[in-house]
């Protein structure tokens, strides 16, 4: 494969089963983060060291970094909501890169994790503290930095001050969330030149929900722009807990396939992407995955196989 243009984020063993209502066997997420590391993504967010309480289904994130093999050329990232997760990302030496997060929105952060986004600033600051004493690489997630379901509009220049809050805290990465998947492509093109007057695009990621069907445009719009992360998810798992109606992130398939179509090298390995979906949907889930391309591709198996080709 040619040398990846953009770097693909993904975000599917953590933000893609964090709402799926069945707690999945430790096995079973494993070969999941096994097999998308085997279809080329080199960055894979795998766990969320929050309070079992607040994502059961992300309990067994110790066990599982404890499980997990290291895999030249690939690095794991854990989200990281405090002190105390912060240890046991540390403990996990598995790991290169912490995630934090915080919403534009005042609202939408209070119902997250119950205080104002200034509180919340700066309680990140001693995870921020840590990581820049360890040279750990920190990421951080900007929710509702295209709309809020609670609050409507967010300006941008709401987004570009915090983004430069969040790169003087110490962010290596800032991934812009369309939390809600309310975005638009106008929009993505104005939150991004007001952020690009305080913080360099190539330390922005982009992190779309695909609730209205705008998810590709919207990450299509960021291109153009200049960003060249985008966090996605196998298969279009996801949502948002504390965000009412929010469908799942753009699905891995789907940002690969519109990517190298367009001959913009991603380094991913499309076919491997259409199995790992396939497996996650038949063997682990038991329901069908949005992901359009996944489905079209899928199709095209079947037809090829029924023709004996």
């Amino acid at each position: 494969m040619a040398e990846p243009e953009v770097c693909i984020y993904e975000v599917g063993p953590r933000d893609g089963l964090q709402n799926e209502p069945d707690a999945l066997p430790t096995t079973a997420k494993l070969e999941l983060i096994d097999r998308l590391a085997r279809a080329g993504l080199r960055r894979i967010e795998v766990t969320s060291f929050v309070s079992p309480e607040w994502i059961p289904q992300l309990a067994d994130g110790d066990a599982l970094c404890a499980a997990l093999q290291e895999r030249p050329g690939t690095r794991y990232s854990a989200l990281v909501p405090n002190a105390r997760g912060y240890e046991r990302f540390r403990a996990a030496r598995v790991l290169s890169m912490a995630a934090v997060f915080i919403s534009v929105s005042e609202t939408h952060n209070r119902k997250n994790v119950n205080r104002s986004v200034a509180e919340h600033l700066e309680r990140l600051r001693s995870v921020a503290e840590r990581c820049r004493a360890d040279g750990v690489p920190l990421r951080a997630y900007v929710s509702t930095a295209f709309g809020c379901v609670y609050e409507g509009a967010v300006a941008a220049t709401r987004v570009a001050k915090l983004a430069r809050e969040l790169l003087d805290l110490g962010a290596a990465e800032i991934s812009l969330g369309d939390t809600v998947g309310i975005g638009h492509p106008s929009g993505v093109r104005d939150v991004l030149e007001a952020v690009a007057g305080e913080v360099p695009l190539k330390r922005i990621a982009l992190h779309l929900h695909d609730t209205y069907g705008r998810g590709l445009a919207n990450l299509q719009a960021g291109y153009e722009a200049g960003v060249r992360v985008f966090d996605a998810s196998l298969g279009g798992l996801g949502g948002c807990p504390y965000a009412p109606g929010a469908a799942g992130n753009v699905a891995t398939e789907d940002v690969v396939s519109l990517f190298e179509t367009a001959g913009v090298a991603t380094g991913v390995d499309l076919e491997a992407l259409v199995s790992a979906s396939h497996w996650l949907e038949g063997t682990v889930l038991g329901r069908a995955l949005p992901s359009r391309v996944y489905r079209a591709r899928l199709g095209a198996r079947a037809r090829k196989a029924r023709s004996g080709g």
